[in-house]
């Protein structure tokens, strides 16, 4: 089968790119850039650019499909909320070039990107959530600052917005407060990239997820990993990080929203789990996920079983996986050291990693661990990955 992977410039696109050459499939990597890491796996048969998706989505729009035109049954593999959400959106277009995808219904799947409608959903089926508040006036900050107790976290709606014109823009990373001071401050930072912003009581404790493979609510394949190290140190994103076995009560819940969703393809749900061993709910990533190198090593493969099912229709699921894998992803856990050595983000009221603990660990290697794109085989992703890195760098200071 032909794939065009999305987003190559994404971890999970060069597992993807990896998985699916290895299983005998023809694999093209496409990305806004004129390069992509993935892209230069020696697995990856070709590579193409597009227009990016959140300044020119119409010419996205023709770009991919001119790519997905050239074969008939051509699978798309999106890789991030912005072009999942593009596929989805013209799947007509997609479908009418003879081109597959394996996405849940347009309606589902703008419900899981949606953070309100996610808690709310939790909150229906009895999960614990934070307390939370849609805002999008500083009239209204002001009366939930009443009635909210510090510390809180304030976060967009969505990760992706869509303005009038259907250009996309990404309304980044939440913010900390423990006063009304910094309350105020952080509000009005992020309404500069989103219209609704959500405020949020802050819960300790470590992030944990649940990932799963849904074929229309029913699960076909799930894994689970354990954080040693976030990307960010106040959370969000893994650099470092081991499979354990699905936890009973978060697989519970997790599967429970993802049957009200009627979910279909891949998803990650993301908790919470506080000192009391209670996990609370966080969000819905509806699509592939970062750190999805560790599922593939631990012997879950997603990209592969995901294809199956568009080709067949369905898949059997898995038999069970490694636990005690771990895998680390170099760029992540750099950029973990360096936020750690910027020290406390301002009103942030969990634990921070102390830096000479944090400098001693990443310096003291363990055997066996998987790398999220280093493989001596195949050492052009890693390479990609730091060059990259130093892009985003210069980028942010000019």
């Amino acid at each position: 089968m032909k794939i065009l992977v999305l987003d190559g410039n994404q971890n999970q696109a060069v597992a993807s790119v990896r998985s699916l050459a290895k299983r005998g499939h023809v694999v093209w990597v496409g990305e806004s850039s004129s390069w992509s890491k993935a892209g230069w796996s020696r697995y990856c048969s070709r590579s193409f650019q597009y227009a990016s998706p959140h300044t020119d989505p119409k010419k996205f729009l023709t770009d991919v499909l001119a790519e997905a035109t050239n074969e008939t049954g051509t699978l798309l593999l999106p890789m991030t909320e912005a072009t999942t959400a593009m596929v989805s959106t013209h799947r007509e277009q997609f479908t009418a070039v003879g081109a597959r995808f394996v996405l849940p219904d347009r309606l589902d799947l703008l419900r899981a990107f949606d953070k309100s409608h996610t808690t709310a959903l939790a909150q229906s089926l009895g999960i614990a959530t934070p307390k939370t508040y849609s805002v999008t006036s500083v009239e209204e900050l002001k009366e939930i600052a009443k009635r909210i107790l510090m510390p809180v976290v304030l976060k967009p709606k969505t990760s992706q917005e869509q303005s009038d014109d259907g250009v996309l823009r990404i309304t980044g990373r939440p913010r900390y407060a423990s006063d009304p001071k910094s309350f105020m401050a952080a509000f009005l930072e992020i309404q500069k990239r989103c219209t609704t912003v959500l405020v949020q009581e802050f819960v300790g404790g470590s992030g944990t997820g649940y990932f799963a493979l849904m074929n229309h609510g029913e699960l076909r394949a799930e894994f689970a990993h354990r954080r040693i190290r976030d990307v960010h140190p106040t959370g969000s994103g893994s650099a470092l990080r081991e499979s354990i076995a699905p936890d009973p009560k978060i697989r519970e819940i997790s599967l429970s929203l993802l049957r009200a969703l009627n979910w279909h393809g891949v998803a990650m749900i993301e908790f919470r789990l506080r000192a009391d061993n209670v996990p609370v709910f966080l969000e819905i990533n509806g699509r592939f996920w970062n750190s999805l190198p560790l599922a593939y090593y631990s012997g879950v493969d997603f990209p592969g079983l995901l294809t199956q099912m568009a080709e067949f229709g369905d898949v059997d699921p898995p038999g069970p996986y490694r636990t005690g894998v771990r895998c680390r992803w170099l760029v992540g856990d750099f950029r973990h050291l360096v936020g750690v050595w910027k020290g406390r983000p301002v009103g942030y009221p969990g634990r921070f990693p102390n830096r000479l603990a944090t400098l001693l660990a990443e310096l003291t290697p363990r055997a066996g661990t998987f790398h999220d794109n280093f493989m001596w085989r195949d050492p052009l992703p890693e390479l990609g990955d730091w060059i990259r890195l130093v892009q985003q760098v210069r980028e942010t200071r000019s």
